[in-house]
This record gives C-alpha cells, structure tokens and sequence, in this order.
C-alpha cells in the first residue's frame, strides 16, 4: 500500500509508485519531495487511480467557521477568481481596500485548519483580534512571545519559517499577508516546508524591484485579481491628489552636496560601473568591503544624501503646509531616522520608527485616532504592516525609488470617510539625485 507521511518539512512517499515527484531516499526506504508538492503527489495518485493511504496531514480539529464579514462586489469577484484559479493565487488590492475580508471569506467557505502568516507583531496582534471576533474561537499565535496552535493561526513570518518542520503538517490553507515578502531566501522556505494545499497571497503591491516575484507563481500562486488605486478611488476609497514641491537648497547646502556627491559619481565614471538596479548597488557595496576608494564614494554619496534629506527649504516648506492644513490629520513620512526625531522636535509632533516601543507606538496611534494628535512623523514603519488611523493629508520628505513605498505611502490617507479629499505631497530637493529618486517612485 502506498503511503504519505510527513517529515520535517518533506513528504515522504512509502510504497511502489514512479511518482515524478520527488528523489529515493535510502536512509528511509521512500521518495522524498518538498511538502509544497503534497497537493500535486495526491492529484497524480488519485489520476492514476492507485490506492494510498494518507498520513500527512495533520490539523487540529476546525469546528464550523462562521464569520460575519460583508463582500464588496470587487471583494466577491477577487475571492471567485481565487476559487476559479483553483484556490491558490495572489489578491493585488490597495491599502485600506479590505484585503483582509477576501480571506476571511475563503476561510468560512473552505472551513479547514488555517494559518496567516505576516510580517510583523502588529499584524499579528490586528489579525488575531479580527479572527476572534469575526469567527468567534480562540486563536493560535506564534511569535512575540506566543506559542499556541488553533484550528485558526496566527504567525509571523519568521516564526512560521523556524517552526516550520514542526508546523508544516497542521494547516489545510495558508493565507500569506504582505505577500511580496515571501520570496526572500528564508521566507521562502515557509512555502515549501508546509503542505497546505490551498494558498492565498495578499499584498497591495506585487511586484519586487529584483525580480522575486516571478517566484510567487511556484510558492502560492500567480496572480488572480488586482484593483489599482484609480479604480476604487472616490467610491471605495477617498478621492485623491497629489503634488510635486520642488525647494531650493541654500547656498551652503548646495555647495555641499554637488562637492560630495561628486566624488561618489567620479569614481562610478572611473571605474565604469552602472547602478540601474538594487542588486547592482549591493554588488557596489560588497566592493567597498575591499576598496578604500570605493568606500570614501560611498561616504561622500551618503554625506551627499543627508544634506538633501536634511535641508532647512524642506523643513520651512513642511511648517508652511502645517498651517495650511491645520484643521487635518496629517501624516508625515521620511526615509531615516535622524530627520524624523529633527522634524518631531521642532515641530513638537510624536514620532514613530522601529525604535518606538509597540505600547507607546499604540498608545501615539489611538489618541491619533482621537484627534488628540493631528500629526505623526514616522520613518519605514508605517508604511505597512500596521493599521494606521484615517488620514487625509500626507507628506514624503524623503523616501526610495522604490514604487511599492509610494503606492503604500498614499494607501495610508486613502480609507474612506464622507467629504474627504486626500492629498499626497511630496517635498524635494530641486537638480539633485533626488529628483531621479522621485521620478523612479513614480514608475
């Protein structure tokens, strides 16, 4: 009798089969063949018709999961795609367009073990207060501290990549939240060491600037359905703007940086090196590991860097808005730290980056929320990954060329509200390398 069994995030198929999956394992006596495949190796078996025993899957008990959720048209149409592209695939929707909901329908409809993989502990905490009160039943966790498994789970990602050959055979559907993640080297694994046969990934923006989401289409499924911003703007989401404001540096800033950032262009031009591409600017900076002279460009390009990021005209134009908008919720995004905490200062405005503890950054969220602040300036950490008040106002003073931070920066001033107009301002240094930055993000 031919048999699956899990292990260790592999399946293992016992018994006389010329499966195409998978390679002979002698230390068992059994093919062996990554968990990811465990829904291929049933179909092949029951095509050609042999009789097997299955072993692998182990869940725990789901009892009948009802949840309450309402789909919006577009909500409807994503999950019938999904269920048309035989329940694996990714749902491209924007920021605020209630992503969450499609999968929270897919798991009433499929009504097995679940898991929902995400990248941070917010979303962890946001996912599990969600399940509960949408299903009813207690929820699994792991990470940040957690460690229960529920017939519904949550995980974050790297949570679900260390515990994976412990995890792998316990859930039926895996939802992937922020799915654009999952192709990192380690991420992944989780894709591959767990047997779930049905697949979901969600994420505003899908593509990935090195090209890894090509990868998606093997991991959870290519993409079935996506909305862009324009589409649900107005209705579903807030009607938008956005703007350009070009600033001048001062003489001395000006100065500064053409100096600086000269040294790092010449040595490109030197040694006739072309940065089209992130992974073309890693490879720069492994030289500067064993290149002084790599590494002095390096500096000055930086040096060059934070006199744009840092100039007073960005500063003087950020206050000057302040006023204009001073009846709005305002969101205020930069790329580092150091220009955050300068703006928090002198603006007198609370401050959000990855060194806020989780308490005071929920506790800066909810009097936001509140109307007892009406601005908050933040680095990267918001620009996914938490769910952040309603906004109708945002300011980029500085950022990547990457277009998936824009998209998700305007994402978080576009949740609807009656008679709300958002409006996305970009502040920039005029003839720098940041104006290429921009026009990048733009793409």
């Amino acid at each position: 009798m031919i048999s699956l069994r899990y292990d260790r995030g592999s399946l293992l198929i016992h018994g006389e089969v010329g499966t195409p999956y998978g390679q002979w394992d002698p230390r068992v006596g059994a093919f062996r063949t990554m968990a990811i495949y465990y829904r291929e190796v049933l179909a092949y078996l029951e095509g050609c018709r042999m009789a097997f025993r299955d072993e692998a899957a182990n869940p725990p008990p789901a009892p009948t999961l009802s949840c309450r959720a309402k789909l919006r048209p577009y909500q409807k149409a994503a999950l019938d795609a999904w269920f048309e592209a035989g329940k694996r695939g990714v749902v491209v929707l924007p920021t605020a367009a209630g992503k969450t909901f499609v999968a929270l329908k897919a798991i009433e409809k499929l009504n097995v073990a679940t898991l929902v993989v995400v990248p941070t502990l917010d979303l962890l905490d946001q996912w599990r207060q969600i399940l509960s009160s949408q299903f009813g039943i207690a929820v699994g966790a792991f990470g940040g501290g957690d460690d229960t498994l529920g017939p519904l789970t949550v995980s974050t990602y790297d949570s679900a990549y260390l515990r994976a050959e412990q995890l792998g055979d316990k859930f039926i559907f895996i939802v992937f939240d922020e799915v654009h993640h999952l192709p990192a080297p380690s991420y992944s694994q989780i894709a591959e060491m767990y047997i779930a046969p049905y697949r979901m990934g969600l994420t505003a923006t899908y593509e990935r600037e090195d090209g890894g989401h090509h990868d998606l289409t093997r991991l959870v499924g290519g993409r079935v359905y996506q909305l862009g911003v324009d589409a649900l703007a107005g209705r579903h989401l807030s009607p938008y703007t956005q703007e350009k404001i070009l600033v001048d540096l001062t003489l001395d800033e000006q100065r500064l940086y053409e100096t600086e950032y000269a040294v790092f262009a010449n040595y490109l031009k030197r040694r006739r090196i072309v940065l089209r591409s992130p992974e073309d600017f890693r490879r720069f900076i492994m030289r500067t590991g064993n290149d002084p002279e790599a590494r002095k460009a390096l500096l000055a390009r930086n040096k060059a860097l934070k006199t744009i990021l840092n100039s007073e005209a960005k500063i003087e134009t950020l206050g000057e808005f302040l006023n204009i908008y001073d009846q709005e919720k305002i969101l205020i995004f930069t790329r580092y730290n150091q220009l955050v905490y300068r703006i928090s200062r002198h603006f007198l405005i609370p401050a959000i980056t990855y060194q806020t503890p989780r308490e005071e950054r929920k506790e800066i969220l909810e009097k936001f929320k509140a109307g007892e602040y009406r601005a908050i300036v933040t680095s990267q950490v918001l620009d996914e990954g938490v769910d952040v008040p309603d906004a109708s106002i945002g300011f980029i003073l500085s950022g990547t060329g990457s277009s998936r931070e824009y998209i998700q920066r305007l994402g978080r001033i576009l949740r609807k509200r009656q008679g709300k107009q958002a409006h996305l301002i970009e502040i920039v240094a005029r003839e720098t390398v940041e104006t290429r930055i921009s026009q990048r993000r733009h793409r």
